[in-house]
């Protein structure tokens, strides 16, 4: 009997510990089973927003989709970001994060349609989880009261934020599609505006955020999900036109923009650790979100692109969705890369690459302008992204910085 009290009490407290407070930080922590399989549940909501753009490249369905995208990323950003700071291998965080999973999983039902019927549905889901993230970031500050209390200010100010998006969230479901888009792009505004603040906070993002090889492979991560929405859209334009010489080489053409986005990223910035200042890790995150939704709105755009194989121009607001997401990436990838130890260390390397990044930007949006045939804006693209990937190369080769060991593939 003493035995079996013993168990029940140590089950009972693998479900109920607290977790990790500020500071606690598992430096040499690995991503868990439990936070890929996480990702993988934010891949159906992000296809399923980028399914609705591919079928309207348009202004409205862009601003449809980067508004919805956007909100996306920022349910990422908290539960990822939760359970690297805060998270433990315990059956409360296991339950915590399959609760997540479950509404997000219900979240990407309504998310094709989030910006006409499916909005309300769609706005009470993201309610509900960000209720959930309320509740788990409120029992972090509760450990703060104890361990750290120099952090009450920003993680009291964190949780009402949250707070006030549950009511923004929830309040929007009884809008009209056109103001409840509206008050969806003023809440991610809202947010960036949080994180900025908090970088610059002089307790913020420093004193609460140790920069880890597994913050690094997160973020990391979710740039790979949104490069399989290149994949995922070129098979889906390939699936859904004629598979003649003329489109099947475009679909592959097109699909070599997202190999040289995954060269770029993971060569430039992938697999590097931020400075540890709070300003660097605020510009390291929130630089992350124009470089993932860029590259999902140019998977998107592939659809369009294959549809119209066959015409001797690409379509104006296809040939402007794929050059501007290049160009739009590129530049995010600069602000990013700046708040990398390495851009301080690797200076002479980095600075090259960012005129290489900027130049890259704006001959693509001059490709956007010109509108060539699919398979020659794609080519053009592509041509774009591996001389800037050469830049950076060539750059890291003279600084030292590039091992060319190939026993290990990347």
């Amino acid at each position: 009997m003493a035995a079996t009290g013993r168990a029940l009490r140590l089950f009972k407290t693998w479900f109920w510990r607290p977790p990790r407070p500020h500071g606690d930080t598992i430096i040499d922590r690995r991503v868990s089973p439990l936070e890929l399989l996480y990702d993988l549940v934010y891949v159906a909501v992000i296809s399923q927003a980028g399914r609705n753009l591919a079928q309207h490249v348009s202004l409205i369905g862009l601003t449809d989709f980067a508004v919805v995208f956007s909100l996306t990323w920022i349910a990422w950003t908290n539960g990822s970001l939760y359970l690297e700071l805060h998270g433990r291998s315990d059956g409360r965080t296991r339950a915590s994060v399959f609760v997540q999973m479950g509404i997000i999983a219900i979240l990407a039902v309504f998310a094709g349609d989030a910006g006409n019927g499916g909005g309300s549905a769609f706005a009470t889901t993201y309610a509900a989880f960000l209720a959930v993230m309320t509740w788990l970031w409120y029992t972090v500050r509760r450990q703060d009261v104890i361990q750290r209390p120099e952090l009450l200010g920003d993680t009291g100010r964190y949780v009402v934020a949250m707070a006030v998006s549950v009511a923004v969230m929830a309040a929007s479901a009884f809008l009209t599609a056109e103001t409840r888009l509206l008050a969806w792009a003023v809440l991610v505004a809202g947010w960036i505006v949080v994180l900025v603040l908090m970088g610059r906070s002089r307790i913020g993002l420093s004193r609460g955020m140790t920069p880890t090889d597994s913050l690094v492979e997160r973020f990391g991560t979710f740039t790979i999900i949104v490069l399989g929405e290149v994949v995922f859209g070129v098979v889906n334009g390939l699936s859904s036109t004629d598979h003649d010489i003329m489109t099947i080489s475009t679909g592959m053409i097109a699909l070599v923009v997202g190999f040289g986005f995954w060269w770029i990223y993971f060569d430039v910035v992938g697999g590097r650790l931020p400075k540890s200042d709070g300003r660097a890790l605020a510009n390291w995150i929130l630089g992350h979100h124009p470089v993932a939704l860029s590259i999902a709105a140019a998977g998107a755009g592939m659809v369009s692109l294959l549809e119209h194989a066959h015409d001797a121009s690409t379509p104006a607001a296809t040939a402007w969705l794929l050059t501007a997401a290049v160009a739009v990436g590129l530049l995010a990838l600069i602000l990013t890369s700046r708040a990398l130890v390495d851009a301080s260390r690797l200076a002479a390397a980095y600075r090259p690459i960012e005129i290489a990044m900027a130049g890259g930007a704006v001959v693509s949006v001059v490709i956007g302008l010109v509108r060539p045939a699919p398979w020659l804006l794609a080519l053009l693209l592509v041509v774009v992204l591996a001389l800037v990937w050469a830049v950076a190369i060539r750059g890291f080769l003279l600084a030292g910085a590039w091992a060319m060991d190939q026993t290990q593939p990347s």
